[in-house]
């Protein structure tokens, strides 16, 4: 199936998949478009892994990588997040690979994003500081 236009004006061919999924974040959509230009299978947040309890067993915190890439036995982490506020997302990924050493996880960060998206000449919007900064892949008519 082929999609006219995505959110950034790109014809990509998709599963149809994306359409039904609602991403915590854009950027997460335009990943999905592109591992479906590519033809790769994924599922988006399919496991969340416990990595913190409290003194009787309960889980205080998890981490739900944003995609799976089954063919490749790999999670993706997707962060366009300024780099000084990924410190926290490093160390649930840390704490990840610490007990989970099987799991193989990709964090994918802002500047790597940013090369995904000039590549495919999808235009890229500046994130307020006060929105946690960052970039978020804008309309193709610029975000306006």
């Amino acid at each position: 199936m082929t999609e006219p236009a995505n959110d950034f004006g790109h014809s990509f061919p998709v599963s149809g998949k994306v359409a039904g999924i609602e991403f915590a974040h854009p950027s997460e959509r335009v990943a999905a478009q592109i591992l479906d230009f590519y033809r790769i299978e994924w599922e988006y947040e399919p496991t969340t892994f416990p990595i913190e309890w409290d003194g009787d067993g309960n889980v205080i915190a998890s981490f739900a990588p944003d995609f799976f890439l089954p063919e490749f036995g790999l999670y993706i982490e997707l962060t366009t997040m300024s780099q000084k506020l990924v410190t926290k997302k490093n160390r649930k990924v840390r704490r990840l690979k610490e007990l989970y050493p099987e799991i193989n996880i990709k964090v994918l960060y802002q500047k790597d994003f940013r090369r995904l998206l000039f590549k495919y000449g999808i235009p890229v919007q500046e994130r307020a500081h006060s929105d946690g900064g960052g970039l978020d892949a804008a309309d193709a008519d610029g975000g306006q």
